[in-house]
Order: structure tokens, then C-alpha cells, then sequence
């Protein structure tokens, strides 16, 4: 990876590990569904101009079915599930559980998708379910108010996100990457629309909630997918995937600064279990075998 692509990668994670802050900040006063119709709204205005052509145009409308579900699965419903969870848990704390996107990616990949799992990938996902537990165990309680249901509803993001990437690699590969973020955002706003506005809060919303709801949107969401499409084009999509890591990474750190949020051993430790598995599920890192050698 040339020293710009680093440069790309470092920034990515940054803007994705920020957009937890922004979430946390912002969706107390916004609720999830009106914050995420922000975020795709204004997201879908900055992107809708890569599609001024009348071939990209032509090649939305002939794929707004596979765009609409692809929009369904990898924004509307992860989205508006994250906003849900960070309006009691931390942002640190739910970007570790978004890690394990590419858990839920090949595990259902190998069920639907006919896609190969390779022994050691067995190990990798095992490894990172436990250290989810590691991370959750002492607040699994889904009682009333519990934090039980918001750890699901973040789970519930990533298992949306393995549909998504399984979909869009399986349907919707031969589209050129404008078509897909600048489409799939459009649409993502258009199913937003309706719901965003009947849950519209009827308090007046703070400067700060609609700085962060607007840098979610423009940081986040626009920028962030630019840079990510133009580092698959210049630096592959093995080396893009490593942002994955560095993601949590970012949010645990800004969390702290901005947010106060704890360090505490219990995250380190379940962070680290977490990460060292999707590493060696999604095959970044690799267990060697011994070879055994015959005996004189």
C-alpha cells in the first residue's frame, strides 16, 4: 500500500470510528430514524451528481430493485439499528460489536451464497463470538431497559451489513461504484422519507445535535464513501478491509476524548479477542501449520 492509500486508510477509519460520536450526540434529540434520514438525505444530495449522465441514470433505473435492497440492507436498516444502540450504549463499546461484520459476512456467505469457509476461518469466527461475550457478558440483561436489547439491535446491524456485502458481490458487481454508493444512498433516502418525517421530534433540536447530525451526513457518509471507493480502485479490496480494525480502534479513542467513555480492561481484552478472530476469519491473519517431519 503506497504511503497516500495509509494516508486514505487512516483517514476512513477516523471518519467511520467519528460517526459513532456524532450518533451518540446526536440521537437523543433527533430519535434514530429522523437522524439516519438526515444522514442518507443529505448524503444522497452530495452523491446524486456522480449520476448525471444518461448511461449511469439508465443503469439506476434498470437496477433500482437490486439499488432499493441493497439501500435497505446496508444503510436504512444498520443505520437506524446503530443510532438505536448508541442511545444507551457506548460509541467505543458498539463499534467493537459493528467489528464483526465480516463474521456475519461468511457465515452467510457459506449458508446462502455458496461461498467457501476454510477451516481456520472456523477458528476466526469462534474467536470473535467469544469475544463479543467477552465484551457483553456482564450486561446481557434483557429485562426492561436493559442493555440486552440494544447489544441485539447492534448485532442486528451486522448481520444486515453480511447480507448486504454477500448481495451486492453475488447481484450487483458488474455496476460501476458511483451506481452503487450514489444509488443505493438515493434510494436508502426515499424509504427514509416517510418515516423520518412522521417521527420528526416536535422539540426544537440543539445547534450541537445538528452539527454532529450534519457531520454524520457530510463526514461520515459522504466523504467517508468517496474515500472508500477510491482506495478499492487504487489499493484492492483486501487491503480497504483492514479499515474494519482500525475503526474500533478510532471510536474507543475518540470516545474517551470527546465523550469520557471508560477503557476498561474487560474492553481491551474482549477488543482484542474480537479483532485477532475477524482477522483470521477473513484471512488478514494466518495460522500456520506444523509440518511434521519424519523421524530417523
Amino acid at each position: 500500500m503506497s504511503p497516500v492509500d495509509a494516508l486514505r486508510l487512516i483517514l476512513l477509519s477516523t471518519l467511520w470510528g467519528m460517526s459513532f460520536i456524532f450518533m451518540r450526540v446526536a440521537v437523543p434529540e433527533f430519535g434514530p430514524i429522523p437522524l439516519i434520514l438526515v444522514r442518507m438525505g443529505v448524503g444522497s444530495l452530495l452523491l446524486i451528481p456522480l449520476l448525471l449522465s444518461l448511461r449511469y441514470l439508465k443503469l439506476v433505473w434498470e437496477n433500482k430493485g437490486g439499488l432499493l435492497l441493497l439501500g435497505l440492507t446496508n444503510h436504512v436498516l444498520p443505520f437506524t439499528l446503530l443510532a438505536l444502540a448508541t442511545t444507551r450504549l457506548e460509541a467505543g463499546f458498539t463499534s467493537l460489536i459493528n467489528a464483526t461484520t465480516p463474521i456475519f459476512t461468511a457465515l452467510l456467505g457459506a449458508m446462502f451464497f455458496t461461498t467457501p469457509v476454510q477451516r481456520q476461518q472456523y477458528v476466526g469466527l469462534a474467536m470473535a463470538f467469544f469475544g463479543v461475550y467477552v465484551l457483553s457478558a456482564n450486561r446481557l440483561d434483557f429485562t426492561l431497559g436493559g442493555d440486552g436489547w440494544f447489544i441485539l439491535a447492534a448485532l442486528g446491524a451486522t448481520f444486515c451489513y453480511g447480507v448486504a456485502t454477500n448481495y451486492s458481490k453475488t447481484h450487483l458487481s458488474h455496476l460501476p461504484i458511483r451506481v452503487l454508493a450514489a444509488g443505493s444512498t438515493a434510494m436508502s433516502a426515499l424509504i427514509l422519507l416517510l418515516p423520518g418525517l412522521l417521527l420528526w421530534p416536535s422539540e426544537p433540536i440543539s445547534g450541537l445535535a445538528w452539527s454532529n447530525g450534519l457531520a454524520l451526513a457530510v463526514l461520515s457518509t459522504t466523504v467517508a464513501f468517496l474515500l472508500y471507493f477510491t482506495l478499492i480502485s487504487s489499493a484492492g479490496a483486501t487491503a480497504t478491509s483492514t479499515v474494519t480494525f482500525l475503526v474500533p480502534v478510532s471510536a474507543l479513542i475518540w470516545g474517551y476524548l470527546l465523550l469520557g467513555e471508560v477503557l476498561s480492561l474487560q474492553v481491551l481484552i474482549g477488543m482484542t479477542i474480537t479483532l485477532v478472530g475477524t482477522a483470521i476469519a477473513t484471512g488478514i491473519l494466518r495460522l500456520r501449520r506444523q509440518s511434521s517431519s519424519p523421524q530417523s
